[in-house]
């Protein structure tokens, strides 16, 4: 069984792909690729293992050798997955794998901006320290974590560990309804919590139901000061809105891990907001890279190789 890893470079440096050459008996592996340059390499192939390559109905349909197709992330929105099923094309994508990861960086931007570090930082680079009348400086209020109210929407593995790190810092958790089906749902809806919320925490989806679900509406509820951090979807978050309120004063602190478009080859204005004086912070959707994630991956698709193999 022969297969092609059309984006490797994607898992980054340092991973061992021992586990899933143990499972096929050729691997070509290409760094990176194009649509077109897909169709080309995945001729004669049984499997294609992908990352973030485009594969659309022409070229699945010009593969017809190809009989699985390995994703290694959870999401599975760059495969045509009616063309895949139609064509008899099984699709395996991985999840879970960067629980521990991700839930760090949750917590690494909580604390941040608890501490209103991005602010500090600023005071101490621009000299202000050395010209305090005391030994610190404590222009910015911060937030003690013991105590305050975290709510979290999305339930899942991910959210669920985040809330017991949390819950080890002494914040009391409360899981939002999922949104779009609050009526069926015995938990609170965002819109209630939002008042009485210290932190919110997003590890949702992005669909028509949570798309913008923090709004300009839902923001001007929030209890002032509070701090809003997305490590889910760009687009969940409507981030003008969100820099408007953090400006005004009324959000406390913005933390994401994602944009609405990734890379932003244009720019987005929460990145030109960091150069002004705001408690705020944006990572390259960097939450999942830790080297015992991006392996976990590797170990995930050869399940997922070894499963197929013995359907």
């Amino acid at each position: 069984m022969n297969a092609v890893i059309l984006d490797a470079a994607s898992l980054g440096p340092d991973i061992d792909l021992a586990p899933i050459r143990e499972r096929v008996d050729s691997l070509a592996v290409h760094q990176q690729s194009s649509t077109p340059e897909a169709g080309e390499r995945l001729q004669g192939a049984r499997v294609a293992i992908v990352n973030k390559v485009v594969l659309d109905a022409p070229t699945l349909e010009a593969l017809p050798d190809l009989k699985l197709i390995c994703v290694l992330a959870t999401g599975t929105n760059n495969i045509d997955m009616v063309a895949a099923e139609r064509l008899g094309i099984v699709v395996k994508n991985v999840s879970a794998y960067g629980t521990p990861s991700v839930a760090q960086h949750t917590l690494m931007l909580m604390l941040t901006l608890a501490n209103r570090l991005p602010l500090y930082q600023r005071d101490v680079a621009e000299g202000r320290w050395g010209q305090s009348d005391f030994f610190c400086l404590m222009n910015h209020g911060t937030l003690q974590l013991e105590g305050k109210h975290l709510v979290i929407v999305g339930q899942g593995v991910l959210g669920s560990r985040v809330a017991q790190l949390a819950e080890a810092f002494g914040m009391r958790v409360t899981f939002a309804a999922r949104p779009g089906n609050e009526a069926d749902d015995s938990r609170p809806s965002l819109a209630e919590l939002a008042p009485v919320a210290h932190i919110i925490s997003l590890h949702c989806p992005l669909s028509d139901a949570t798309r913008h679900l923090i709004n300009a509406d839902l923001l001007a509820s929030l209890r002032p000061g509070a701090l809003l951090i997305n490590c889910a979807r760009g687009g969940i978050i409507d981030e003008n809105a969100a820099l408007a309120a953090l400006r005004s004063g009324g959000l406390g602190g913005l933390g994401v891990d994602v944009l609405p478009e990734e890379p932003p080859r244009d720019g987005h204005p929460l990145i030109d907001a960091l150069a002004e004086p705001l408690n705020l912070v944006v990572t390259p959707h960097n939450a999942w890279i830790t080297p015992e994630a991006r392996q976990k991956i590797v170990a995930l698709t050869a399940d997922n190789l070894r499963d197929w193999q013995a359907e």
